[in-house]
């Protein structure tokens, strides 16, 4: 008798991918609610959770599932799954990292070329009336990227993407990570020195308790009133309310966010700050990112039950 491969989604998943996963998985889900309680019929089978790093994926509903094995995130975070809770249990647990490192980048250099170029308040000014040609009413002058410095903090496959992007406009590049890379990137020792460095802060670290509100005051201090804060992580390394006092105060050029702390949720505060923009974290909507990161999850759910060695296992 063939061995029934039972897999749990925690919320619904694109219809491409639950398609494909249903033909070759019995396929439960999704949940109503997080904290293992009434879970579908069959889930105390689940050897595989598909889950999303937006949800909460914690020991009450693990420990719902006495048959699981592995738990795959669908996208490049992890930051709500109680890794080191899976990691005691002795359940894998693998991502998608790397699979929208190209559109976040490529993102986040639209974002830099929107804020350091006014972009979108030159857009504003053209449709207000007031631009009577140059001649009359000029645009103010504002810096270019050839020749500035961006600071990138988390070398990742995201960070490492947006440095071969801005060597392309040639900006000079330096970064701040754990520990340094073999690359030819400058290395600064702190994320302050790097702040102080950098005329483009760009936030592509991971989304961990360690790095919560590292963005804080102090920092966009450091950055000063020429900086530009570039975040396309997770909302939550940055202090928002001290980035709104540092816009406020005219101590900083710019921001631009793809991320919040409390998303949907934007307070506001930020949505009045000046030299901001906001978009609502979709960096990696792009057909190619969203397509690579369904194909590995569903790669790794097949070669689990296959028994094949998972792409991107975190232990």
């Amino acid at each position: 008798m063939k061995m029934q491969k039972n897999v749990l989604m925690v919320r619904m998943l694109p219809a491409g991918l639950v398609e494909s996963l249903a033909s070759h998985c019995h396929l439960m889900g999704p949940l109503t609610t997080l904290d293992g309680s009434c879970l579908p019929d069959g889930s105390e089978k689940a050897e595989v959770l598909l889950t999303m790093s937006s949800i909460v994926t914690g020991r009450a509903l693990i420990d719902a599932l006495p048959a699981l094995k592995l738990v795959i995130c669908y996208g490049s975070g992890m930051e709500f799954v109680d890794s080191a809770y899976l990691q005691q249990k002795g359940i894998a647990l693998t991502n998608a990292a790397g699979s929208n490192a190209g559109s976040v980048a490529e993102f986040a250099i639209g974002q830099i070329l929107a804020s350091c170029r006014h972009i979108l308040s030159g857009d504003a000014f053209l449709r207000s009336g007031v631009w009577k040609g140059n001649s009359v009413e000029r645009y103010p002058l504002v810096s270019g990227l050839q020749g500035r410095r961006i600071g990138i903090y988390g070398l990742g496959e995201i960070g490492t993407q947006i440095a071969r992007l801005a060597q392309a406009f040639s900006m000079e590049v330096g970064y701040y990570s754990r520990t340094p890379k073999r690359v030819d990137y400058r290395y600064l020792e702190s994320i302050e020195q790097l702040a102080q460095w950098a005329d483009v802060l760009v936030i592509a670290a991971r989304g961990t308790p360690q790095n919560y509100h590292v963005i804080d005051a102090n920092i966009l201090r450091l950055l000063g009133a020429d900086g530009h804060l570039i975040n396309i992580a997770r909302g939550m390394l940055v202090d928002e309310n001290a980035l709104c006092d540092a816009l406020e105060a005219g101590q900083l050029a710019g921001a631009a966010l793809d991320v919040f702390e409390f998303e949907p949720e934007i307070s506001a505060r930020l949505r009045a700050a000046p030299n901001t923009i906001l978009t609502p974290h979709v960096a990696a909507n792009t057909h190619t990112a969203q397509q690579d990161q369904q194909q590995r999850m569903l790669d790794n759910v097949l070669a689990y039950f296959a028994g094949r060695p998972l792409i991107g296992k975190a232990w």
